[in-house]
């Protein structure tokens, strides 16, 4: 390589002498370009040579004639487009519309041959002059020549909206036709859209449906007038997509809802034999669907629905809850809101599409009225009480688990949780005693439902019971296995000891139980007492029971099941033939009220009168005697001897109550010292606000026993007042 090798710069330099162009060039190249440009109009231009036409454009904006083949460009294009609209109003009825969208297309073509051979006019001269480029000046041009005349737009606006009307009226129209004279207006500019066929049409369809809804609502029931609301909706959101811009959906949408739903909303659903109220009650579920889709679309739609929905449910539970018919079958009156529940579970899941704000609503409603029945955690309780003894039986594990999980739904409505504890309490005892519950796999299904939503502590004592349960059949398999060789034959005896505490209390009553029964008795006493140190066992006979073989006549023989008390009577008769009331009341020591009842209930029941008294009568006296009914007869062998139920006193519903605030009384106390011991210092209303919030998953706290509990407190030193603020309460270590 030879390093001497010199760069060479390469210059490009103008011409040294002047191109000359013919004076006459411009005006020779326009005419032949205004004369293609014509030929395009008139539909000749198979005949002309767009590269030839192409390259005069060129030269013309290359020798600084932009300018003239712009300003011709726009005279002619205005030229025709003159004559194009003379020939579109020239047209008569329905040939209106398509010569103008025949119009419209031949000058879309031009346009589009114009452009192509105007190109580099439009890509160099346009943008350096500021001008408006060839397709639009085009589309300018359609817009001011012709749309905006005033023989045409007026025409055109009027001829477009009577269309539509024609459509709403059920007849078929053009769409097609349509679709092409929208597109023609949209491709002119949003405004042009807006202002010549999308601001009247709102303005036109906001008239027309409100005076059809105004007839609709005067003829039609709620159910049909929706309908119709709903079918003419569908249609607008229809028409907008065959011919309208989409941007009109919102709008006419808007409208629509506006003047036929939104204006009427109060008046539907309070419609008369046909409103929301009938629908709910005859199970609508449809048209309930229909009412919520459409109230769904306005302002404030759905709260109106929701608010008469609360206030009928909440007037129907009321009516429900204290209804005396339903007050005396506690399992009917706990059906019935399990059915209302149901009822409206459904409506919501299936019309109100599960709507968080409906269920809310739904679930205030229940609280409210369930609790304004004070024995709605009894009868709730009685409910499961009647369902677990008998009503399960032949019932699928699965159906089982959704009928608990509704009882817990109503369950968790109670104010009284501590109230339901303790009726449950005294009802399972006694199904576990008397060995009817229908299924163990369910009780300890509805102890863990209980345990899961209220803790540990709410259900301590009921499992405690189910433990006392199986121990206790351990307990009376270890003392047969042990004295059983040393038993004389004999009653066999089976025994639950149950804990204190664990179980509801009962009235210590005892009885002096038959002979034959009692070596057995203390010979299980001697070896329970003798396997655990430190314990007592009392006999609880009052919740007993017992199988007899009974023979009566020359040939009747039945096994009778019955109380521990009635068997202590019926023992009597093996020694006597005729007793006294006194001298059963005086052999036996049963409490009086308990006799009385187990007499009854051999003697009076009919079908069940295994004993006879003197005189005949409703009800035991003390100077009635009793002997063996010889002619009983069962077509049972095993008969079963109920004891007539004790009228459940008012006195004795008070106790329950009044043991259950007792029982609230520490559990206020034990809120307030954990509160005062968080805070150290604070006020009256605020120590009232958080031991009502921390013991409402148990009971509803009353302020004034709250107020009580605070008075002990400072009374036993664990607070004191504020000595500059009453109102002000102080922790004490």
């Amino acid at each position: 390589m030879n390093s001497n090798h010199k760069k060479r710069n390469f210059q490009i330099e103008a011409f040294k002498h002047k191109v000359v162009v013919d004076p006459k060039y411009a005006d020779k190249t326009w005419r032949l370009l205004e004369h293609a440009i014509n030929e395009i109009y008139n539909h000749n231009a198979s005949g002309l040579s767009f590269e030839e036409l192409y390259r005069n454009a060129y030269n013309m904006v290359l020798h600084k004639f932009g300018e003239k083949l712009y300003t011709g460009l726009v005279s002619t294009m205005t030229h025709h487009l003159t004559s194009m609209s003379k020939s579109i109003q020239d047209t008569h009825g329905e040939t209106f519309l398509e010569e103008l969208n025949n119009k419209w297309t031949d000058h879309n073509k031009a346009l589009q041959m114009i452009r192509d051979i105007l190109m580099y006019m439009d890509r160099t001269y346009v943008p350096s002059s500021h001008k408006t480029p060839v397709h639009e000046l085009g589309l300018n041009l359609w817009r001011d020549n012709v749309i905006h005349l005033t023989g045409i737009q007026t025409r055109l606006q009027t001829t477009l909206l009577q269309l539509i009307h024609t459509e709403r009226t059920g007849q078929i129209i053009n769409r097609g036709l349509m679709r092409n004279i929208v597109k023609m207006l949209t491709d002119l500019g949003p405004s042009v859209y807006k202002l010549d066929l999308e601001t009247p049409f709102l303005e036109v369809s906001a008239g027309f449906y409100r005076v059809e809804s105004q007839e609709f609502i005067e003829c039609c029931e709620c159910g049909d007038y929706l309908q119709k609301a709903e079918r003419r909706l569908n249609e607008e959101i229809d028409r907008v997509s065959h011919y309208l811009d989409p941007k009109t959906e919102i709008k006419i949408t808007n409208v629509v809802e506006k003047e036929m739903i939104a204006n009427h909303m109060t008046r539907l659903v309070h419609m008369e034999n046909s409103g929301l109220v009938n629908m709910l009650v005859n199970d609508k579920y449809d048209d309930l669907k229909r009412i919520y889709t459409l109230f769904h679309r306005v302002p404030h739609g759905l709260d109106t629905i929701r608010e008469l929905m609360t206030s009928y449910l909440r007037d129907t539970g009321k009516n429900l809850v204290t209804d005396p018919e339903k007050l005396k079958d506690p399992v009917e009156f706990v059906q019935s809101l399990l059915n209302e529940k149901d009822k409206f579970d459904k409506i919501i899941g299936f019309s109100f599409n599960n709507d968080k704000t409906f269920q809310n609503s739904l679930n205030s409603s229940f609280e409210f009225f369930i609790n304004l029945n004070p024995r709605s955690p009894e009868f709730i309780s009685l409910f499961v009480d009647d369902k677990l003894r008998k009503g399960l039986k032949g019932v699928s594990e699965e159906d089982v688990e959704i009928l608990l999980d509704k009882v817990m739904m109503l369950f968790r409505y109670l104010h009284e949780k501590d109230l339901f504890e303790k009726y449950y309490k005294q009802h399972l005892a006694k199904r576990l005693l008397s060995g009817k519950d229908s299924s163990d796999d369910a009780e300890k299904s509805l102890v863990l439902k209980l345990k899961t939503e209220c803790g540990y502590q709410f259900t301590s004592k009921l499992e405690g019971m189910f433990t006392d349960m199986k121990t206790s059949q351990d307990t009376v398999q270890g003392f047969y296995a042990t004295h059983g060789s040393d038993l004389p034959t004999g009653p066999i005896l089976t025994v639950q000891v149950l804990t204190t505490g664990s179980w509801p209390s009962q009235p210590g009553a005892s009885c002096n139980l038959p002979s034959e029964l009692t070596s057995i008795c203390e010979k299980f006493k001697s070896y329970y007492l003798g396997t655990h140190t430190g314990r007592r066992l009392t006999w609880q006979t009052n919740m007993g029971t017992a199988d007899l073989k009974a023979n009566f006549g020359k040939s009747q023989k039945h096994e009778l099941t019955v109380s521990t008390y009635q068997m202590c009577v019926l023992m009597l008769f093996n020694k006597s033939e005729r007793l006294s009331y006194k001298e059963v009341e005086q052999m036996t020591e049963i409490p009086s009220v308990d006799l009385k009842r187990c007499l009854q209930s051999m003697a009076c029941v009919k079908g069940k009168n295994v004993i006879r008294k003197e005189p005949m009568s409703k009800e035991i006296l003390e100077d009635d005697v009793f002997f063996v009914n010889e002619k009983f007869a069962s077509k049972f062998y095993k008969v079963k001897i109920g004891t007539v139920v004790a009228v459940k006193e008012e006195p004795e519903k008070m106790e329950t109550r009044q043991r259950v605030e007792e029982d609230r009384k520490p559990q206020i106390e034990a809120a307030i010292v954990r509160i005062m011991k968080a805070r150290r210092v604070l006020d009256h209303n605020n120590i009232i606000a958080e031991v009502i919030q921390q013991l409402q998953s148990r009971f509803l706290a009353n302020p004034g026993e709250i107020k009580k509990r605070i008075e002990s407190l400072i009374e036993r030193d664990f607070l004191e007042r504020d000595a500059s603020d009453r109102k002000l309460y102080q922790y004490l270590a």
